[in-house]
């Protein structure tokens, strides 16, 4: 017997021999569970590091893709590229509550959705460019906070347009260029 499977491994030759190793470790997979295993989580206990837990200190040096928390400081001019950046953004943020407009009516209003403030209302012309920002960042009555999503130098520049859209409401007609009385005609 013990001959007759040394011919059969003869013949076969070196291609069985890989066949039989590369199914070999097909069947150490029988039992596994690759969702029930042991690991780490980040702030488990864990003695194997110096500090005990699991979850590791950024590399000496690290810089954060993005931070929207750090504070950008106020501009100290408005320029036509920071109204546009503030428009986009407004656009973006803003609009679904308050309207494009300001006005507070926005698509969300209308849908059910306590009212949103009105922009060029007195008091919030009267407030400080420092209170829009905070009320951006932190909320305001029913708004939340919006720190966490819009980053600093886009907060201002949205306080920089909602400052534009709040003196466009009373532009009056005479004050515009020619051409955009024209405009404004064509629209009527």
């Amino acid at each position: 017997m013990r001959r007759a499977v040394r011919r059969a491994a003869r013949r076969a030759g070196p291609r069985a021999l890989l066949a039989c190793l590369a199914l070999a470790p097909l069947a150490a997979c029988g039992e596994a569970d690759m969702a029930d295993q042991a690991r780490a989580k980040t702030w488990d206990k864990n003695p194997f590091f110096p500090r005990e837990i699991t979850m590791r200190q950024p590399v000496a040096g690290t810089v954060p893709r993005s931070d929207p928390a750090r504070a950008a400081p106020q501009p100290q001019a408005i320029s036509r590229a920071l109204l546009d950046q503030g428009r986009e953004r407004y656009g973006v943020f803003c609009t679904p509550c308050h309207g494009q407009d300001g006005r507070g009516a926005g698509m969300i209003v209308a849908r059910g959705f306590p009212s949103a403030g009105d922009l060029t209302a007195g008091p919030v012309r009267a407030a400080s460019a420092s209170d829009l920002y905070d009320a951006i960042s932190n909320g305001r009555k029913a708004m939340f906070g919006m720190a966490q999503m819009i980053p600093s130098a886009d907060r201002w520049a949205i306080v920089a347009y909602v400052r534009a859209l709040q003196l466009s409401q009373d532009a009056p007609v005479a004050s515009l260029p020619e051409a955009d009385r024209a405009r404004l005609e064509a629209t009527r």
